[in-house]
């Protein structure tokens, strides 16, 4: 997929400059040395020889076939260039040109130009505002990058051309290896969406690696990474989730940032592991690259040193692996070996003086033990400590093993040699053991993920004929937001538990209602116009027997009148009491690139002071759902962690799903808050006591 991308036939190079400052002279000496062996044409309007190749004043002046064109000009010229590309026949171009949406104004109407040309020649096309392209395997050195990548399964996109050269010298300092290096720009085109579905099931790339300022289509990319993430690791790095970092981003690429908390749902949902940080991308890219996938949570330590088996044990337990619990056998294997100091349980201290043979042993025992399923080996660097054999020899005993060995050999002066070792020989290393124990169990997350069955969607079955007539009703009327009696029509229609409601028009005629419903009540103003009920008192609630209902009828009937002169009033609801429970708030908003996210939170402080909120992208799967609540800091109260009864998470889990099925179903419906959903003893259900729709 993309060959035209990655393993075009020939290239033009479109602003071949002979001089070498010029990014079109770069990006043709780079295609040059580093191999690309098919056919490559410098253009140039005056030149009549760039590097030893000839010079075309223009593509359609080339007399043989051009796959891919690579546009290095001023961004004036770009469209006159797209046109006689299209008319070539040019499949694919690579726009390495600046000055288009990240300038804002006139630079984003031609970008908008640029992609409809594009889309009428049939063509496909990375950027503009591009570093390049790079692809291993076909030894295409489509960039102005100073340094070409050695063969790897590592495929990276970008957003950020530095970046991109920033990894690229990182990479050739550890001996890393890359199949495809993508510059994605202005992402006009090929966007992640393109390249994740480019990649997923590809042989060549056993990881994907993303830096990301934006994504155009939210739900597409869900959608692909959900697929491909099934067989294939993504990590990913979000830049732009702060004020400061999203402003920046519009200047940079002219991204559009969504919500910070839309990303995080977006990430986790569609199984893409988010890294926070450059060097957390660097620690995941080389453990997924070079060691198998681990199979289960069981962690062995081996060090040289008690205290830094201390920290890393202490690290295993707070990631959410488990220490392994070494067999009789392993255990008796290693007291033969070990001083009579060291320890034979888990974590292994070898002790200060170990010598790689030492080291030997005990890789060799922990990767044999049943027990174990994946393996972190810590050194510090002692004066008998042999540094380079030790690496040697981890490494050996590593590649014999289906289990992930990763290293923390730390220091920094002493341990230079040691290192280059451990790189060579595909072994990650990282400088303390936090970080090697964070990315085994990033690992483990990954794997548990990728085993679950496909999401299921469970759909009720609603007459949106009606909901779609409220609604319309609504706007109608001049109104964005829904009345109490029309939101109870809509959540009704979803299936959704409300309290028993009836319309009382006169003081008389609410306590007869009140004694069919049975007391106490509550009672609230009937009024389309009267939003804010509870501020002005037009809302009773624990009325307690007839007399009081015609009182709090015309209590309420009079502050209504009052405080909101003009409004029309139909008269006084008469709703049964519901009896407490644990309250929960579930409310939706739109994320301008994921669409509909649902946040749910216990009330009170949890939401207001805690910020113990989760959230999700419609539509929700039953897991996520599921995941959703779990991840909730006060979940363990609903499990009746305070001493109360065990709620009703399952009727939680229900309503949510009703929730993100509206959503999903009324694109219309913009904001939407239950608060509070009364939840009850499991098996009892919930209640939806208040509620509030804004249309668009």
């Amino acid at each position: 997929m993309l060959a035209e991308i990655f393993a075009p036939q020939s290239v033009a190079v479109v602003g071949a400059s002979p001089d070498p400052s010029r990014l079109g002279h770069a990006v043709l000496r780079n295609l040059i040395e580093h191999g690309y062996a098919g056919p490559i044409f410098p253009i140039h309007p005056k030149a009549r020889e760039v590097l030893g190749r000839r010079a075309y004043g223009s593509v359609l002046a080339v007399p043989d076939a051009v796959e891919l064109a690579v546009v290095a000009v001023p961004a004036r010229q770009v469209l006159h260039v797209v046109d006689e590309c299209g008319q070539k026949g040019v499949k694919g171009l690579v726009v390495i040109s600046a000055g288009f949406k990240e300038v804002g104004g006139e630079g984003r109407e031609v970008e908008r130009q640029l992609l409809a040309k594009v889309r009428a020649y049939g063509m496909r096309m990375l950027g503009p505002n591009s570093l390049g392209v790079i692809d291993t395997h076909s030894r295409l050195n489509a960039s102005f990058a100073a340094i070409m990548p050695d063969a790897g399964n590592i495929a990276l996109m970008s957003q950020s051309g530095a970046i991109c050269t920033a990894i690229l010298d990182w990479s050739k300092s550890r001996g890393v290896g890359f199949s495809h290096f993508v510059s994605l720009g202005n992402k006009t085109d090929i966007d992640e969406v393109v390249l994740l579905r480019a990649w997923g099931n590809n042989p060549r790339s056993k990881v994907v690696l993303a830096y990301l300022e934006d994504i155009n289509d939210g739900p597409a990319f869900i959608a692909a990474a959900r697929e491909v993430t099934r067989t294939t690791p993504v990590v990913a790095i979000k830049s732009g989730t702060t004020a400061a970092g999203s402003l920046a981003a519009s200047h940079h690429t002219g991204s559009l940032a969504g919500s910070e908390q839309a990303y995080e749902a977006a990430f986790a949902q569609s199984g893409i592991i988010r890294a926070h940080t450059v060097s957390e991308l660097f620690d995941l890219a080389m453990l997924f690259a070079y060691q198998p996938l681990i199979k289960g949570n069981r962690v062995a330590i081996l060090t040289n040193s008690g205290g830094m088996g201390i920290i890393a044990a202490d690290a295993v337990e707070r990631s959410g692996l488990a220490m392994a619990s070494l067999s009789q056998a392993t255990i008796e294997r290693l007291q033969r070996a070990l001083p009579p100091s060291g320890s034979a349980y888990n974590p292994i201290d070898l002790l200060g003086d170990a010598r790689h043979d030492l080291y030997g042993l005990g890789v060799e025992a922990a990767l044999a033990d049943p027990n174990v399923d994946g393996l972190i080996v810590v050194l510090t660097p002692q004066a008998q400590t042999e540094l380079v054999e030790t690496a040697e020899i981890i490494a050996t005993l590593a590649a014999r093993s289906d289990k992930p060995v990763v290293a923390s050999f730390m220091g920094g002066y002493s341990i230079g040699p040691a290192l280059a070792a451990l790189n060579r020989n595909a072994i990650p290393s990282y400088t303390f053991p936090e970080r090697a124990v964070q990315s085994l169990a990033s690992m483990y997350d990954y794997v548990e993920r990728s085993r679950r069955p496909p999401p299921n969607y469970r759909h009720v079955p609603v007459n949106l004929k009606e909901v779609r007539h409220v609604l319309t009703q609504v706007r109608a009327s001049g109104r964005v937001e829904l009345s109490e009696g029309e939101v109870r029509l809509v959540l009704a229609a979803y299936g959704l538990r409300i309290p028993e409601s009836r319309l009382a028009r006169s003081p008389d005629e609410a306590a007869h209602l009140g004694m069919q419903l049975g007391f106490p009540i509550v009672m609230k103003i009937a009024s389309h116009d009267i939003l804010l009920k509870s501020a002005i008192g037009a809302v009773r609630v624990g009325v307690a027997d007839d007399e009081a209902a015609r009182d709090s009828f015309e209590l309420i009937d009079y502050r209504a009148r009052k405080y909101w002169p003009g409004a029309r009033i139909n008269g006084v609801y008469v709703q049964e009491m519901v009896r407490p429970g644990r309250d929960l708030q579930i409310s939706m908003s739109r994320d301008p690139q994921f669409g509909p996210l649902i946040a749910t939170a216990l009330c009170g402080i949890y939401v207001e002071v805690l910020k113990d909120i989760t959230f999700g992208l419609a539509p929700l799967s039953e897991q996520d759902v599921y995941d959703q609540i779990r991840a909730l800091r006060a979940f363990p109260l609903l499990r009746g962690a305070d001493g109360g009864p065990f709620a009703d998470v399952a009727a939680i889990e229900d309503v949510i799903l009703r929730v993100s099925q509206l959503a999903s179903e009324l694109p219309e419906i913009v904001e939407l808050e239950i608060n509070p959903l009364v939840v009850h003893r499991q098996g009892e259900g919930a209640v939806v006591l208040d509620a509030r729709i804004i249309l668009q």
